[in-house]
């Protein structure tokens, strides 16, 4: 298992305890919805804490349900993420990129390693960060013990592994391959006006227009 989290900076949150319960009244009578279920009708959806497989799961399950409701709509993803598992956060990655709805990214808070990946995954000139929101890139984290040939093919793989995530984010960033890998060698962190300039994100947001939604 390779972990792509940001290591000794991201916090382990295994979830929000308290979830506010929202009351609709309707003809058909009053409906309780959890916070997230409601905002998912708004085709909001949300990573907070560390990608794994449970949480890649959530998300991958609520894109394609959003996508068979309507196929033509954007779907908002907030993320507020120290990393994850890079296994799990290529589920979320591959199932963004493959349903058909664009996907628009939010930066709340942090955005590190593979959380920094989904949010320049999104859909371009749809992905926004907050203006105190802080983005990490580095090179995936890894660790094996074993027999020294079963060694050498597990570092052969985080290798092999951190090459297509450099190239990922080369593709969705517009940076050169060669800056990635330079900026991926070490823990990189980067504000909200400087991502826009890296590429990771189209825009910050400071406040925004209660019409459009999302």
């Amino acid at each position: 298992m390779i972990d792509y989290a940001s290591g000794p900076h991201g916090s382990d949150i295994r979830g929000l305890n308290l979830v506010p319960i929202v009351i609709e009244q309707s003809a058909r009578g009053e409906r309780a919805y959890d916070i997230y279920s409601r905002l998912l009708r708004e085709r909001v959806v949300f990573i907070v804490g560390p990608v794994e497989d449970n949480v890649a799961n959530l998300v991958v399950a609520q894109l394609l349900f959003l996508e068979s409701e309507n196929p033509d709509k954007d779907v908002h993803l907030y993320i507020n993420s120290p990393g994850g598992i890079v296994s799990s956060g290529l589920a979320v990655y591959d199932t963004m990129q493959y349903i058909k709805p664009d996907v628009s990214t939010l930066c709340i808070g942090q955005a590190a390693s593979m959380g920094a990946l989904l949010l320049a995954g999104g859909a371009k000139g749809k992905r926004f960060c907050l203006p105190h929101s802080r983005m990490m890139i580095h090179q995936p984290l890894g660790g094996f013990q074993g027999q020294a040939s079963d060694i050498d093919i597990h570092a052969k793989e985080i290798l092999s592994t951190r090459e297509r995530l450099n190239e990922i984010l080369a593709a969705h960033t517009g940076q050169p391959l060669e800056k990635i890998r330079a900026d991926t060698d070490r823990d990189h962190f980067i504000g909200g006006r400087e991502a826009v300039e890296y590429g990771l994100v189209d825009g910050v947001l400071d406040r925004r227009d209660v019409a459009s939604g999302g």
